[in-house]
């Protein structure tokens, strides 16, 4: 005869396996009720620790966001400034071709020197990670407030709103971003070109997390726990910050993490076609665009920036896969 549990509703409860093993029901059930009791974070953590070459990423990015740190120290560590001038480590009978193999890399210059100029590698390209990644993290933080707002307002509101930001949108994506870019990157002289390029990647960028955020939006404002605020007569501003913001949390940090490595790219880019950041200030794509003309004698003055380069796009890009796939599972690839 099978006893049954007081309140268990007339259902055995699963005998233990022999040897002590949980029975398989118990064993099935407990990793989903961790799952259903964690939150976006600290799911995010452990499926992270899981992934080996996510660790690796994020290593690799933390080491990025480290050196654009602390770039006046490395540099001072090294011994050189970005800008210094050292005619001794070139040679003036050869077009000025670094002294020594490898580019010059010597214990005076930890990753060799620029030809003609004699300028320092490693401080060079130290300053340049503080200039790429200070451009696309302002740029990507541009992106993500300005989308996100505009998103929530026409998802939320609808009506005259949606439909005006919804042309904003589509306007603003079929507009050639990048011709702009460079034209307006050209005829701006006497200006600020960090701050300009910033502003200008940033202008375009908005419409795509805009997007994401509107369809997010749409799902949430007709639940229970926004219809239940609206009728409890809170104000739109506190359901939007307290409802429907932390809703559309997870898919807009995926996203962030994606832009990333396109805001790199695309200031590495504009720097290569002459219209981004100006010399003496150092940045990863001008320095690929002056390598060029070495590339045959002095080949590694175009490998080492082009390698950290694609190191810290590459890094950026699979933890944001990462991240998508965590966060935003519906958006992720399947």
């Amino acid at each position: 005869m099978t006893t049954t549990a007081p309140g268990a509703g007339g259902q055995a409860a699963p005998a233990p396996a022999p040897g002590g093993a949980p029975a398989p029901g118990a064993a099935e059930g407990a990793p989903a009720a961790a799952a259903t009791g964690s939150s976006p974070w600290q799911l995010a953590r452990r499926e992270l620790r899981r992934r080996p070459a996510v660790r690796v990423s994020l290593c690799v990015v933390l080491l990025f966001v480290l050196m654009a740190a602390t770039a006046p120290w490395l540099g001072a560590l090294g011994g050189w400034s970005p800008e210094e001038f050292d005619k001794s480590a070139i040679d003036p009978y050869l077009g000025g071709q670094p002294l020594g193999s490898l580019g010059g890399i010597s214990p005076e210059h930890w990753l060799g020197v620029e030809p003609v100029t004699g300028r320092d590698l490693f401080a060079r390209v130290v300053h340049g990670a503080q200039v790429s990644l200070l451009i696309a993290f302002a740029a990507t933080a541009i992106v993500v407030v300005t989308g996100t707002a505009a998103g929530i307002a026409a998802g939320y509101f609808g009506g005259r709103t949606d439909a005006a930001l919804s042309r904003l949108m589509d306007l603003t994506m079929s507009f050639p971003s990048l011709i702009f870019m460079i034209a307006m990157l050209s005829v701006a002289k006497d200006v600020n070109r960090i701050v300009l390029m910033t502003a200008v990647i940033g202008l375009f960028g908005w419409p795509g997390v805009a997007r994401v955020v509107r369809g997010q939006t749409l799902s949430l404002k007709h639940r229970e726990y926004v219809d239940a605020a609206r009728v409890g007569g809170s104000s739109s501003w506190r359901i939007l910050t307290r409802d429907i913001l932390p809703g559309v949390s997870g898919p807009v940090i995926a996203y962030t993490t994606l832009l990333i490595p396109g805001m790199i790219s695309t200031e590495a880019a504009l720097s290569y076609l002459g219209v981004g950041v100006r010399p003496p200030t150092p940045s990863w794509g001008q320095m690929i665009a002056e390598s060029v003309a070495f590339y045959e004698t002095d080949p590694m003055y175009f490998v080492i920036p082009s390698t950290f380069l694609f190191l810290a796009v590459l890094a950026f890009t699979l933890l944001g896969d990462a991240l998508r796939d965590i966060l935003d599972p519906r958006g992720g690839r399947t």
